[in-house]
């Protein structure tokens, strides 16, 4: 991969609850199209020699072994929900030479002391997982020497960020996002954002006709949709849906930009 190149690995395109949800029995989770299996959502970002995992949800094991590359030299984390932070005990095994450095609100930090306390005791157990700190603030960040810029948009009432790094945006779990921050995207090549499912809105996710309005505001070269739930539909009626340069993205999509 040139150096000049961005490549991102969808570990999870799901929601929450996975797709196939438990005790549903509907097309989507009954499917046989493996574009269909969504994991939760994470993503590896590698760009100019250096590999960033956004977000460490509870398949992040499973993820990892299916990976095209497991070397990891950061995590960024969205926010602090369950869905996105679940896995971070099994960052482990990368963190047998070193503590893994770790990006986050400050808020989000906090929490994860009140969660995971044996990771951040002063005296810690033999082989738990040990974290270098950084705290996200407003402003860009370098992480391994690559430029990060956070992408402050709501959760609900919950202030949570998304990445911009390079030519990619990466967003997820966004109900709504400021005027201002989406001029500021505008014609970025490659743009991944959030889009829970069709139909009926929802409190605190963007559905489908909300992210095609972020979308059209943004104008990207090329948008793909992650945190899908089953109600998004079958991949592969989704063309049906969806404007040319959009589509959905699935667990395992590698792209480069």
């Amino acid at each position: 991969m040139e150096p000049t190149t961005l490549e991102i690995e969808f570990l999870g395109t799901g929601t929450s609850t996975g797709v196939p949800m438990l005790r549903c029995h509907c097309p989507v989770c009954l499917s046989d199209d493996p574009r269909d299996k969504r994991l939760r959502c994470s993503a590896i970002v590698r760009y100019q020699g250096a590999r960033l995992l956004i977000d460490c949800g509870p398949d992040f094991r499973t993820q990892m072994l299916r990976a095209s590359d497991d070397n990891l030299d950061a995590v960024l984390i969205t926010h602090i929900h369950f869905d996105h932070v679940a896995g971070l005990d099994d960052l482990r095994a990368y963190c047998f030479e070193r503590p893994m450095p770790l990006y986050a609100r400050s808020d989000v930090l906090r929490n994860l002391h009140d969660r995971i306390p044996y990771c951040f005791s002063e005296h810690p157990y033999p082989g738990v997982p040990r974290f270098e700190e950084h705290v996200i603030g407003d402003g860009p960040f370098l992480v391994a020497g690559v430029r990060v810029e956070p992408i402050p948009v709501m959760h609900y009432k919950l202030p949570i960020v998304g990445f911009r790094i390079g030519p990619l945006a990466y967003i997820t779990d966004a109900k709504t996002i400021d005027d201002k921050v989406l001029d500021s995207l505008k014609g970025i090549p490659l743009l991944v954002i959030n889009s829970l499912r069709v139909g009926q809105e929802h409190l605190s996710h963007m559905c489908l006709g909300e992210t095609l309005k972020a979308i059209e505001r943004i104008k990207p070269g090329k948008a793909y949709l992650i945190h899908m739930s089953d109600r998004i539909g079958l991949h592969a009626e989704s063309p049906k849906l969806l404007p040319q340069g959009v589509e959905l993205a699935y667990d395992g999509l590698i792209v480069k930009v």
